[in-house]
């Protein structure tokens, strides 16, 4: 073969080769390569197919009323905690209650020994049936002596006398008086009655035990659940808007998910000074509770409605998202 001839297979050789791999490379063939069509994501997979299609879920925005709301974190507080104490010495007789157990005002929860008491308030009514009887001997001794002196037959500083006398039994039976409401009084107290309704406890003494008036542990404690509060802070920034809306703004009671309601309730008290340690405002709001779902000492998730923006142009919150610049929708 002559030289020439070996010249023409060598560059015919090449071109095929520059087109082969030209070929490979237009096709996504050659290894490392990307189809010249096609992005990296199909180059990298072997091959000119794709691997698949992005959904995409589409939503109109529409015009609707829009609440304007503040989240916090509160803790129920019971409309009005009492600690059952005795007002008089004695031992303890009897517990009138049941761990747990609904009271009304004035129903009796535990007995003190009245038996001292009882002793004195029947004194105390005894003296004063003693005195009562001495004043109305001295007023029939007055009228006597006055009977006496128009007829001269008794003198004036008798009858003064006997005039004092009368004063002073009169004064006496008061004080009797005064000593037996005091005597009744402490023989009431000895009968421990509920100040207030609400739900009782688990007992502080067991039965049998000495009682004084000093002692500073109770008997048994009593919160009143229905209606009940919430307590909760806002930031200090709030205050103003919060203010506009007091009479009319609702309080809901959020469960541990912060999105299912407990109770709805009413904004009923904004704290008189913001705290300067914390640039906080304490806020309280009331809860009828009728279902005892809030319970003293609970902590709650609470979002306050400030306001309502009517008729405005909203769109799915998962179609809002946050950049460099702010918010936006895509």
């Amino acid at each position: 073969m002559s030289r020439i001839s070996l010249r023409v297979l060598l560059a015919a050789g090449a071109l095929a080769l520059v087109g082969a791999l030209a070929w490979a490379y237009q096709t996504g063939r050659l290894p490392g390569f990307a189809a010249k069509d096609q992005g990296p994501v199909a180059g990298r997979s072997g091959g000119g197919r794709s691997e698949g299609t992005v959904t995409v879920t589409a939503a109109k925005a529409r015009l609707d009323d829009v609440p304007v709301t503040i989240d916090a974190v509160g803790t129920v507080q019971a409309l009005n905690t009492v600690t059952i104490r005795t007002q008089v010495d004695g031992r303890l007789m009897r517990l009138a209650f049941t761990e747990g157990q609904d009271v009304r005002k004035g129903d009796i929860l535990a007995e003190i020994d009245p038996a001292l008491y009882q002793a004195q308030y029947d004194q105390a009514v005894a003296k004063r049936a003693q005195d009562e009887a001495n004043l109305a001997n001295a007023r029939v001794d007055l009228a006597r002596y006055e009977r006496l002196l128009v007829g001269a037959y008794a003198s004036k500083q008798q009858h003064a006398t006997q005039k004092a006398s009368v004063a002073q039994l009169e004064a006496l039976v008061r004080a009797d008086k005064a000593a037996i409401d005091n005597a009744k009084t402490t023989l009431d107290y000895a009968t421990i009655r509920s100040p207030i309704d609400g739900r009782v406890g688990i007992r502080l003494v067991d039965v049998g035990n000495i009682l004084h008036a000093s002692d500073q542990t109770g008997i048994v404690v009593i919160t009143q659940l229905k209606p009940i509060y919430v307590v909760f802070t806002l930031p200090q920034q709030a205050l103003p808007a919060v203010q506009k809306a007091q009479g009319k703004a609702k309080v809901s009671a959020l469960g541990p998910d912060n999105a299912t309601p407990i109770e709805i309730g009413e904004l009923t008290v904004i704290d008189n000074q913001i705290d300067q340690q914390t640039g906080t405002v304490r806020l309280k709001a009331t809860f009828a509770n009728p279902n005892l779902a809030l319970w003293p000492g609970q902590f709650v998730n609470v979002r306050l409605m400030l306001d309502t923006m009517k008729n405005v142009l909203v769109a799915p919150s998962q179609a809002v998202q946050r950049g460099p610049s702010g918010a936006f929708v895509y």
